[in-house]
């Protein structure tokens, strides 16, 4: 019955709605009538009978046609007292059917637009797959190395870092509370504006983690500049002085929070540079041990110290001057320099001592970034390990002995520098030169021009405009005892590149009864000096074993506890030498940065003049510098030496056999041919000449020859040296090649076996008397002629000059004689007219025969010594001796037969003959035996002993820059040098952008 009713409602209600065609109609439902919706929805609860407006009006407006309909009134139906329905849940399904449409729609435009702007701004991108080879590979490769899980969770999280902010709503009462009781007009008005000039320069933060503690450090630094400001106006006028005590209790509540914060923002960032720096350390020890196999770059600050190191040996010709910026590190004695740049390099690495000078000369130092802490010098391979106090002693010891052995005899510093690397995890990288201490007073021990030479020394780094000047103070004693403020005052008048570092502020604070001093002095108020910058520092309490961590620990437990911090006298950026490093630093590479092209520039200069000349003057000859030109010369003396290999044995023979005898020779005729000649018979001669060999093969001929060969080798090896070859001969290794013949020849040594067996064979030479054939006998004959009548040359030429020219010299060339001439011409006649009376006179005159001569040459007015008498019988018998020698000579060249026959039936004896060929066969013998000595002993060492010279040579570049000199030399050195500074600067430039 019910359905009935409901199905002839709906139809009731289908013809309504149909009827009704111009109405726009929100949902169906929604033009039926309560009774209607009742019906169609029986389950819909409604309690409450309303009556609808009898008139709706409707927009004239279709969704469908677009077309505009004419108004219609809808039927007036009168309602009984019939139970009402609402029909909310209806309209707001329809509501949401066309909000899904709505939703829909927007989802689908808004996806493809959202897709073609994507692909417009990908198109409008660069491709940089072409330059993925700038990053490192373990960069690509660093998840999986690294936990970075590990590491976020290390990070502090959002609410740790805003328990470390600070209460800003509460600063903000303070300050408002301080804005509060001081005037507008007040005097204390300038101090809210002033600002801090040197603070305030180049904010450029990096974001992330890093940056906003960044930012949260300039806001406590501005806050603690607020509340400095606040308490030095509190404390200005005496009605500031009336003021309750409860604001100065705001203002030292306020002070200690900022304190506190500041404390914790430093733990946490030193936390996170300790984990970067454990991360950097793993990175770098896994590049070293080649995992990526692929060779490491030359670190940027090892290019550039290696520049350094080439200028520094570079001789400044062509005004082109070394102006490339390193830190220099100056102070009085004792200022705590060295415990600054200890601190710095983190390592105890320089001598130390209790007052006396330890830095003797410059010491250069380049700190860079590596996986392992150590050192090593420039010239030298040698790492030390700057973590074991072993090393470090060695180390220590080493640079104390570089500076005493580089310190010349008379003096008591030195100018030659000494490089030094360290690297290290968290260096920071920049190349410092530490100088000796400025001294006021020479004391004894010291060089009387000490003082002076430290001055100019000083002043030779610190004049380079683009040095970057650390001065050192001393915090602990009067800063009017300074000395090296006034000399850093005249070098850098503006203060332009002057960084003022105040030491040992623990005594300082201690010490000096007004704190406020210590303050004048980082502000730069007490000394007349200006600066970039100003710090203070704690370099330990004075003990030399301390290590660095622990003068670290006592520093930042020193700065944390001072009142200079807590009353705002020291900024925080401007205490501990960590802040020190990280400010010299950037201020070193920013003037690197400012400078280096302009040096390169100059370099480039300097070079095309140098190429230039040497085209004008050496137009034909290749540019060979110190070094190369060695190289050339040890080449052509080693191709010398080898020369003497290629000497013939004959040659070799001929020489020595010649020279033997010409050293020997005298010996030969003076004591054993003329004594054996005086005998009377050949049994007695032929024992004396027997006896004299004898003795003479026992203590000297051995020795003679030896000494022969040994000058023979050297004539030899002296004329292949400096035989010149034409238009290849050099001038220029003249020196050099002479240097190393001298030293060669110096060191070498005989074999000293040579001489006992050289012995042996020269007896047994001596005694075979046995001539074989009549070829032997002859060339006997011929070598006793020649000695003879040479021997006869040089005694009548004796003889002429004691007696003075004779009759037909002195009407050609009108000379005359002196007396003593006179004198002995006159004995010389007597003497003859004594030989002629005896011809088988001996060899020596009796006294009673002098005494006749001498009466006899009285009796004619001459007046002689007997002495004179003597010697010229010697000489005259000597003539004498040799003619007749000469001629029985003659008469022995048909005495081969009779020899043959031991001169049986006889009257012809021709043993001394016999004599000389025994010397002849004596000398060809020893020549013999010296010439194999020589090539295949003696000339091998030799060549040995030149090699060894060279090498010393080579390595001695004093040595090499006295040998090899010249114009033309000099000019290549220049040209090389300069060649590779512009090099190695266009180099670094390079590097240098590439990080930027």
């Amino acid at each position: 019955m019910w359905r009935t009713r409901a199905a002839a409602a709906c139809v009731i209600c289908r013809s309504l709605a149909n009827s009704s065609y111009g109405i726009k109609r929100k949902s169906p439902l929604q033009n039926l009538h309560l009774i209607s919706r009742s019906i169609h929805h029986p389950y819909y609860p409604s309690s409450k009978f309303q009556r609808p407006p009898l008139r709706i009006s409707v927009q004239l407006f279709s969704s469908l046609n677009r077309l505009p309909i004419r108004k219609t009134k809808l039927l007036c139906v009168k309602y009984g007292f019939q139970s009402h329905r609402n029909f909310w849940l209806a309209r707001l399904a329809s509501r949401l059917l066309k909000l899904r449409y709505l939703v829909l729609g927007s989802a689908v435009g808004g996806g493809y637009t959202a897709k073609k702007t994507y692909d417009q701004w990908k198109d409008m991108m660069p491709d940089l797959d072409e330059y993925k080879w700038i990053v490192p590979d373990f960069i690509w490769e660093l998840d999986e190395h690294i936990d970075f899980d590990k590491l976020i969770k290390a990070l502090p999280d959002a609410d740790d870092l805003a328990r470390l902010l600070p209460d800003f709503d509460k600063i903000g009462e303070s300050f408002t509370s301080l804005k509060g009781f001081f005037s507008p007009g007040s005097s204390g008005e300038t101090a809210f504006r002033a600002t801090d000039q040197g603070y305030e320069n180049d904010k450029q933060y990096k974001k992330g983690l890093l940056g906003e503690l960044i930012l949260l450090q300039q806001q406590i630094q501005q806050h603690e500049e607020d509340a400095r400001r606040a308490a030095g106006q509190y404390n200005t006028g005496s009605s500031q002085q009336k003021r309750k005590v409860s604001d100065k209790e705001k203002i030292d509540q306020l002070q200690e929070e900022l304190l506190r914060t500041q404390l914790k923002y430093q733990r946490m960032l030193e936390r996170l540079e300790k984990e970067n720096k454990e991360l950097r350390k793993l990175v770098l020890q896994r590049d070293d041990k080649g995992i990526h196999q692929r060779k490491l770059k030359k670190s940027l600050i090892d290019m550039y110290s290696e520049v350094l190191d080439i200028l520094s040996d570079y001789d400044a010709s062509y005004n082109t001057q070394d102006h490339l910026p390193r830190v220099v590190v100056v102070g009085d004695q004792s200022a705590g320099k060295t415990s600054v740049l200890e601190m710095i390099a983190q390592a105890r690495i320089f001598p130390r001592g209790s007052g006396e000078m330890m830095t003797r000369s410059p010491v250069k130092v380049t700190l860079s970034e590596g996986p392992h802490h150590v050192a090593l010098f420039k010239d030298s391979s040698r790492e030390f390990d700057l973590t074991k106090e072993e090393d470090l002693a060695a180390l220590r010891n080493e640079i104390e002995i570089r500076m005493r052995n580089s310190v010349k005899e008379g003096c008591t510093v030195s100018t030659e520098t000494i490089s030094l690397s360290v690297k290290g995890p968290g260096l920071q990288r920049m190349v410092l030169v530490d100088l000796p201490g400025v001294i006021s007073t020479v004391t004894s021990g010291m060089a009387p021009d000490t003082k002076e030479t430290i001055f100019s020394i000083s002043k030779a780094y610190m004049q380079n405009p683009n040095a970057i000047i650390l001065c050192i103070q001393d915090g602990s004693v009067d800063a009017e005892r300074s000395i090296v403020t006034d000399l850093v005052s005249q070098m850098d008048p503006q203060g332009k590149r002057t960084i003022f570092v105040l030491t040992k502020v623990d005594l300082a604070e201690k010490n000096v009864a007004s704190p406020s001093r210590i303050q004048q002095i980082i502000e730069g108020k007490l000394f007349p000096m200006k600066a970039l910058g100003y710090f203070a520092v704690v370099t330990g309490k004075g003990n030399s074993s301390e290590s660095i961590d622990s003068i670290k620990e006592y520093e930042e437990e020193f700065f944390q506890n001072s009142k200079l911090l807590k009353t705002c006298m020291l900024k925080a950026h401007q205490v501990t030498t960590k802040n020190l490093s990280l400010a010299v630093s950037d201020c070193f590479w920013k003037m690197v940065r400012e400078s280096v092209e302009q040096q390169a520039d100059a370099f480039k200069a300097t070079r095309f003049n140098l190429e230039t000349e040497w085209k004008n003057n050496y137009p034909r000859l290749r540019e060979l510098d110190r070094n190369e030109l060695f190289e050339k010369a040890k080449n052509e003396i080693l191709d010398e030496v080898i020369s003497l290999t290629q000497v013939t044995p004959k040659h070799w023979e001929e020489i020595l056999q010649k020279t033997l005898w010409e050293r020997v020779s005298t010996h030969v005729i003076e004591n054993i041919y003329l004594p054996a000649a005086q005998t009377m018979n050949s049994g007695t001669f032929n024992t004396t000449v027997d006896i004299k060999l004898k003795q003479w093969t026992d203590k000297q001929l051995p020795n003679k020859a030896v000494e022969v060969a040994w000058e023979t080798l050297q004539e030899e090896f002296s004329r292949f040296m400096t035989e010149q070859k034409g238009k290849e001969h050099d001038d220029i290794f003249d020196k050099l090649k002479q240097a190393v013949k001298e030293e060669s020849i110096k060191r070498h040594r005989w074999n000293e076996r040579a001489e006992d067996s050289l012995r042996v064979i020269q007896h047994n030479a001596l005694e075979d008397r046995s001539i074989s054939d009549k070829q032997q006998w002859d060339a006997a004959i011929h070598f006793m002629e020649e000695t003879l009548q040479s021997r006869l040359k040089d005694t009548e030429s004796v003889i002429e000059d004691m007696v003075g020219p004779d009759w037909k010299k002195r009407w050609l060339y009108w000379v005359g004689r002196t007396k003593e001439q006179h004198i002995r011409n006159e004995t010389k006649n007597e003497l003859e007219k004594l030989i002629k009376c005896n011809e088988d006179h001996a060899a020596y005159l009796a006294n009673d025969e002098v005494t006749t001569v001498r009466k006899n040459l009285e009796a004619r007015g001459v007046t002689v010594d007997p002495c004179l008498i003597k010697d010229t019988w010697h000489q005259i018998y000597r003539r004498y001796f040799l003619k007749t020698a000469l001629s029985h000579c003659n008469l022995c060249r048909r005495g081969f037969y009779y020899y043959q026959r031991h001169f049986v039936d006889s009257e012809l004896e021709c043993n001394d003959i016999v004599l000389f060929w025994r010397i002849q066969r004596m000398l060809a013998i020893t020549a013999n035996t010296l010439r194999q000595q020589l090539t295949n002993t003696e000339v091998r060492r030799l060549e040995k002993n030149v090699k060894e010279v060279l090498e010393d040579f080579a390595e001695d570049n004093e040595k090499k820059v006295k040998l090899l000199t010249g114009k033309r030399v000099q000019l290549a050195e220049d040209l090389k040098k300069v060649r590779e500074i512009q090099e190695k600067l266009e180099a670094f430039i390079e590097a240098l952008h590439q990080e930027k």
